[in-house]
């Protein structure tokens, strides 16, 4: 049996607006539906959930693993503040009763690139420190960068300064291939380059023009991408993060949709 799973992640249905944030019973239902085994929540669908038991069973019920825990933050001084250490801490906690999930990090773009080696160091610190007391709770932690044209770390240049610089004994990294071809890089090489800090993949596609695309409609290479996995024995979660303009008016049709792909082209794959 392939040690490979696939989960989705809830970002299809922020794509709405506020219409889907107090609804994450609704979404892992979808979930399950569309053939996924896991989700992947960003810590603002968790109203109603930070209650570890009551999640737990409601995962139960529909048959749905917590693969990732994403939690955002702005991270932009050298120390986290005070608000940002109590919220990591929250959630370093909630994730001791999910030991197998990972808690994923991830930066609120800014809107600018200015005092970028002080930003990119400053960030570095904080999600350091952070892994380092996650990992003193037994909780498994990873970094996922991403593309918009604030970000700090968006480009190949950027990708050598961050993952030099996490520390790989607490923090491994998870490539989102979508915004690596967003900011100008082949994902499959660097997935390469870096494959022994990996711990987790978010796949999401894009057009040649660079705007998000369905799942198996863009020009991400899902395939190739899969079987590498497969082949140096990745074992952890490909998580789906669709953002193509469909998802705005109808993320379930689109989970639903992205669930065909998968059935069909990746998970003959693994």
């Amino acid at each position: 049996m392939s040690k490979i799973k696939i989960g989705c992640e809830t970002y299809t249905w922020a794509m709405s607006g506020e219409k889907y944030k107090n609804k994450l019973d609704h979404i892992i239902e979808v979930t399950s539906k569309a053939g996924f085994k896991g989700i992947e929540p960003d810590t603002g669908f968790m109203n109603g959930f930070t209650d570890p038991k009551v999640f737990k069973e409601t995962l139960d019920k529909n048959n749905i693993e917590l693969s990732v825990l994403c939690h955002v933050e702005d991270w932009r001084n050298p120390k986290e503040t005070d608000a940002e250490k109590r919220n990591a801490n929250q959630w370093i906690e909630f994730m001791k009763h999910f030991p197998e999930a990972i808690l994923l990090l991830v930066q609120m773009p800014g809107q600018d690139r200015e005092h970028l080696k002080e930003r990119q160091q400053n960030l570095l610190t904080c999600v350091n420190e952070i892994a380092t007391r996650a990992a003193g709770e037994g909780v498994i932690c990873s970094y996922h960068p991403n593309s918009p044209m604030g970000s700090i770390y968006r480009t190949e240049e950027d990708y050598k300064i961050l993952l030099n610089g996490l520390d790989s004994n607490v923090i491994k990294y998870t490539p989102d291939v979508g915004h690596m071809a967003k900011g100008g890089m082949d994902p499959l090489p660097i997935i390469k380059q870096y494959r022994e800090l990996v711990n987790c993949v978010h796949y999401k596609d894009m057009y040649d023009n660079g705007k998000w695309a369905a799942m198996g409609d863009g020009i991400i290479d899902f395939k190739g991408i899969t079987s590498y996995l497969k082949e140096t024995d990745f074992e952890g979660w490909i998580i789906v993060e669709d953002e193509c303009d469909a998802a705005i008016t109808d993320p379930d049709g689109i989970t639903l949709k992205d669930g065909i792909y998968i059935e069909e082209v990746l998970r003959p794959l693994i």
